[in-house]
Parts: C-alpha cells; structure tokens; sequence
C-alpha cells in the first residue's frame, strides 16, 4: 500500500485537531529529520552555533513526506541552504495528526499544510499567517478526484448522485469532492459521504468494492490508474480548486533575526523551483527517496510545477472559506487579506 501521502493529501486527514505549527531557522547548515529527532531538539532550542561560535537563529519546517515541498528536499540535496547561509531543517511526520501536534506544540514553527487546515488553526486562536502556495497556483499542479474501482460500472459523476462516497470529512478531499459533484450539477442532498479518514483504508475500500467510489490524492489515483480503476474526474481542469500552503506562527515574523531567515527561504525556495522545472526527471530520486512513492508508479509519477513564492489570493482562499462556514466546520466566520496572507475574524 501507498505510503505516501501526495499534496494535499495532507489535508484529507484534517480538521481541528490536525493543526499545528513548526519551529526554527538560522544560517548556516540543513539536515532532514524524523518527526521524532527533530522535534525533541527544536523544543529545547530554535537556535544553532556558527562556525564562529556566534548563536544563530534556525528555521525548522514541518511536512508529511509529500510531493507538495519537494523544492526544499531539492534544496536540501543541493546545499542551497548553506550557499544562502540559513539554516533549515525539514522535519518530516508520518501523519498528519503527529504534524499537527508538532504545530500545536511549538516544536516547529513552519509547516506545510493548507488553507483549510490554516483557516481552522487560525480560528482556534493560534496566530499562523499563510507565506505562500506551494502547489497549486494553477489547476494542473497537482490533482484530487474522485476514482471507483476495477469492477465499478460507474462511468460519470452522474452515476454517483445518491451513492456513498469514501472521502474524509472537514478536508480539502471533501471540498474538491463536493465542488466536483456541484459542477456536475447535483444537489446537495445527493452528495453522500461514507466516512473513511484513513487513506489506504479508504483506497482498499474502493478497490474491494465496499465502497462503490473514493475522493483520493495524485499518488493514489495514479496507483488506481496503474491497477485498472477508473478515475471519474479530478481537479486539474476548470476551476482550481485546491492549493497546498506553506504557514508561518506569527513569533517568526515578530522576530527580526527569524523573519530575515524566512526571507532568505523564500529565496532558496525560488531557486530550488526553478531547478526542478527545468530539468524534473534531474529530482526524480529526490522524490522517490522523500515522498515514498508506491514502486508501482515511483519510475512514472509525473513531477509536477512548482510556482514561484506568492500568497493564496482571494479566488482560492474566500471559497474554501464560505464552503467550511456552510458546513459548521469553522468555529467563527473569517475573512481574508491576499495582500498580506491575513485571517480575520468577522
């Protein structure tokens, strides 16, 4: 079974409860840890020594191990961080509730997630402000969609008005699901969830047959596609639906050593971008080795685009939001700035 979970797969495990933060930055090295090692060390100190001996700041990023942040795996590899002279330290979780407790707790201050996730953490009182998309800028980076499995006469989204669906509730799964099937023009009251928050279970479900239909991430529908299901529709024409983000605890930006060191990533994160578009297959093991793609698909998988540093706009944000209000899954109404990456409570 699939073990990694693509972008924004992140999300399909969501809710309030998955929502935290990272710790950290700093200038002079990078290294990649387990959830475990990296977080005991950020908790006793977001700070690292110079080669001088002089203390300084470092910038702990926290992830599943996922397609959405290959720019820093790649920069990682490549020894961008200590060419820019900032310190950074990817902290991959195995789940996403782990990567939420690391949030919550402080053991790392920078986490890639998405607006759902950010939404809902902001509205709990914890003070995160969205940095920049990491996937998603356009519908092709990146896919959601609904899939059945080998033995499924289901050929449209028609077919699926009234029938359970395997899917996560108060996801970003959920919300590409549900707009999928609204564009499809069916009600409401025919969307019908079949609540299955677990991933691979979620996957064998549909496989099975126990559930006749399955809102899943890029690398599970291509796993789906390399063993005979058959996807009904997906994200990455129309409307783009979904974004991966990366988010930022607001002591960062109040911290004038930490806040340059974010500045400095947003660099490094362009450079690293702009390497993998232009030579992906280059990275392809960086991906395989960090996002723990299935062998059945690691040689194919299409690497996606990574777009420069920008915030979410409007468009993106202001949709997701209504959609979480109409569902009961926001504990208060927000509003959003796509100047400054702001929530704010109506």
């Amino acid at each position: 079974m699939a073990k990694n979970m693509s972008r924004r797969a992140f999300l399909s495990t969501g809710g309030l409860a998955s929502l935290v933060l990272l710790a950290g930055c700093s200038g002079g090295t990078a290294s990649s840890g387990s959830a475990a090692s990296s977080s005991a060390a950020s908790s006793s100190s977001g700070q690292v020594m110079d080669g001088d001996g002089m203390i300084q700041e470092r910038l702990l990023v926290g992830t599943l191990a996922t397609e959405d942040i290959l720019p820093l795996w790649v920069a990682q590899s490549e020894g961008l961080f200590d060419k820019a002279n900032v310190s950074v330290e990817v902290v991959t979780f195995q789940s996403a509730t782990e990567l939420i407790a690391g949030v919550a707790s402080g053991a790392v201050n920078i986490a890639m997630t998405d607006i759902m996730v950010t939404a809902s953490m902001f509205a709990s009182g914890i003070d995160v402000q969205m940095q920049w998309v990491t996937l998603g800028t356009t519908s092709d980076q990146g896919r959601f969609g609904i899939m059945v499995g080998p033995n499924s006469t289901v050929t449209k989204l028609e077919d699926l008005a009234g029938v359970p669906i395997g899917v996560g509730s108060n996801t970003i799964l959920e919300y590409v699901m549900d707009k999928l099937m609204e564009g499809a023009g069916i009600p409401d009251d025919q969307i019908v969830v079949e609540e299955l928050q677990k991933l691979p279970v979620r996957y064998q479900a549909m496989m099975s047959g126990e559930v006749e239909a399955a809102a899943l991430p890029g690398t599970l529908l291509a796993l789906g596609e390399a063993s005979n299901c058959k996807l009904v529709a997906d994200d990455t024409k129309g409307d783009n639906l979904s974004q991966s983000v990366m988010v930022v605890r607001g002591e960062v930006l109040g911290n004038v050593a930490t806040a340059q060191c974010l500045e400095t990533l947003k660099s490094v994160w362009d450079d690293a971008a702009k390497m993998i578009n232009d030579d992906p297959e280059a990275y392809r093991e960086v991906l395989i080795e960090n996002a723990n793609l299935p062998v059945e698909i690691a040689d194919t998988y299409p690497i996606s685009t990574y777009p420069t540093v920008q915030l979410p706009t409007a468009a993106m944000v202001d949709p997701v939001l209504a959609w979480m209000d109409k569902k009961g899954y926001l504990t208060k109404p927000l509003t959003y700035d796509e100047s400054t990456g702001v929530f704010s409570a109506k």
